[in-house]
């Protein structure tokens, strides 16, 4: 009987390739547990389009992230902050702040674990903030940190 792999399984394939097994271990295993269907001609040009699709969905995904991390690195961001003595904040920025004045300033929405602090930010001046965007795509955005007046 020839079935197509739903999910991964150990000893026998991965999801999306079609194998050959004997009629008991076909129907009483991977098809009772749904790790595998019936290889009919139906299952395996339904799954094949399925396959496209999600394809095309992760390309656009994929070409959305790419215009937001070209958006995010020309973008410069100020912040206005109260200042005491040598210039230094009181309390630093936090990265649920840089999300909210980014959606607030240029209507860029983006979720604030997403944004990478190598320290944190108590001074003023003008500072790279990283924006990790995901598949493999950051942004660096530029934040100038002024006195509030």
């Amino acid at each position: 009987m020839k079935v197509l792999l739903i999910q991964n399984v150990q000893g026998l394939g991965k999801a999306g390739e079609i194998h050959e097994v004997k009629d008991g271990y076909g129907q009483n295993f991977l098809i009772a547990k749904g790790k595998a269907k019936l290889a009919t001609n139906e299952v395996i040009n339904r799954y094949k389009h399925e396959q496209k699709q999600l394809e095309q969905k992760k390309a656009l995904e994929l070409a959305e992230q790419k215009q937001l991390a070209s958006t995010l690195d020309s973008l410069t961001l100020t912040l206005s902050k109260k200042v005491g003595a040598n210039d230094a904040l009181f309390g630093s920025i936090t990265k649920d702040e840089i999300a909210h004045a980014l959606e607030a300033h240029s209507k860029v929405s983006i979720d604030k674990k997403w944004i990478v602090l190598n320290e944190p930010i108590k001074h003023l001046g003008t500072f790279k903030v990283g924006i990790k965007i995901g598949n493999g795509i950051s942004a660096q955005l530029t934040l100038h940190v002024v006195a509030e007046s």
